[in-house]
């Protein structure tokens, strides 16, 4: 059962002095002064609203092609209903219906006040790409491997939701990318990630060159397979399995992980994320950058990609009883023989 068409009252209905409260643990206001990942409490704003009407609009994102979970989807749908919500199916629920609600992606975007995932982290990551220039809290609810950055279960999900509801939970807030490739033809895109742009040799099988600058100054040119740029998100991702370091979320640090370099001597490299990157592709062979493992665009000679923070950041729900390191712990097998 969906509740659209119901009469509610969402975060974008409140006065801007409501929400800025509401963003009780933005980067700004946040009295640590960065983008905190410890387990302090939420602190309910006090407005004429009750604790509950600060989530009504729910969008859903799940899997695709995962034909298992419509049963899952069908009563969730349902128990939203019960509880007054506006529910908004993404593009990929809506495959798993024949009738009923229709996809509204921009839909979810523009309105929802929580975003919640059923899948992996490929659906975490383009949930946050979906959101991010509103940064909606996004729950994620892990369907898929490993799950480093869902934080509920099927079995635990229900008891989530109704945390949120009572606003038992706090905002953990995630550095982004923002990239930027510039074309030697004029064409110029942009786009942003969460884990990681990767150059690299694409579909040649030839080592590729790059040149690599931070805020304007030389550092290398790197001949291999290719170049990983992190964030600490990213980390525990394809810059991990490359041999980068695993970096704590709350750090504003990107890194660069050379990956297969032709001289050994290059390792992974930390620089703040207020800084500047600019890599220029320098062999001929041309490559390709890969935003988030999803989206690639092709580049040539001399083509430069320019990365730096994002102004906007992603929000993840969690709750107090489990840490970033319980997450690496379970996830990575630490302390298991």
């Amino acid at each position: 059962m969906s509740s659209r068409g119901r009469n509610v009252h969402g975060i974008s209905s409140l006065t801007p002095q409501c929400r800025e409260r509401y963003n009780l643990f933005s980067v700004s206001s946040n009295p640590y002064g960065h983008a905190s990942t410890y387990p302090f409490p939420f602190v309910a704003p006090s407005f004429p609203y009750t604790r509950e009407s600060l989530v009504t609009v729910i969008g859903i994102l799940t899997k695709p092609q995962l034909p298992e979970i419509r049963p899952l989807l069908e009563k969730l749908i349902d128990w939203l209903g019960r509880k007054q919500k506006t529910v908004l199916v993404g593009s990929s629920s809506g495959d798993h219906f024949h009738e009923g609600p229709q996809p509204v992606d921009q839909q979810i975007a523009a309105e929802a006040d929580l975003v919640l995932v059923l899948g992996g982290d490929g659906t975490m990551l383009r949930a946050a790409r979906l959101v991010e220039e509103r940064s909606v809290p996004i729950l994620g609810v892990n369907l898929g491997g490993l799950g480093f950055l869902t934080e509920s279960t099927p079995e635990t999900m229900y008891d989530s939701l109704e945390k949120i509801f009572a606003q038992e939970f706090y905002l953990d807030h995630r550095l982004r990318l923002q990239v930027h490739i510039r074309h030697t033809t004029g064409e110029q895109q942009e786009r942003t990630a969460l884990n990681d742009a990767v150059i690299s040799k694409g579909t040649s099988g030839r080592m590729i060159t790059t040149s690599i600058q931070v805020d304007k100054q030389f550092v290398t040119k790197l001949r291999g397979d290719g170049l990983i740029v992190a964030s600490p998100t990213g980390s525990t991702a394809y810059s991990m399995s490359a041999g980068g370091p695993i970096l704590e979320p709350s750090l504003e640090t990107l890194v660069l992980t050379p990956i297969s370099p032709h001289t050994l001597t290059h390792r992974p490299l930390l620089v703040p994320s207020q800084l500047l990157l600019e890599i220029q592709l320098t062999s001929l062979e041309g490559g390709t950058v890969t935003i988030d493992g999803q989206i690639g665009i092709h580049m040539e000679y001399e083509d430069t990609l320019t990365i730096s923070a994002s102004p906007h950041r992603t929000r993840l729900i969690r709750f107090p009883d489990r840490t970033y390191y319980d997450v690496l712990r379970n996830k990575l097998k630490w302390g298991d023989v």
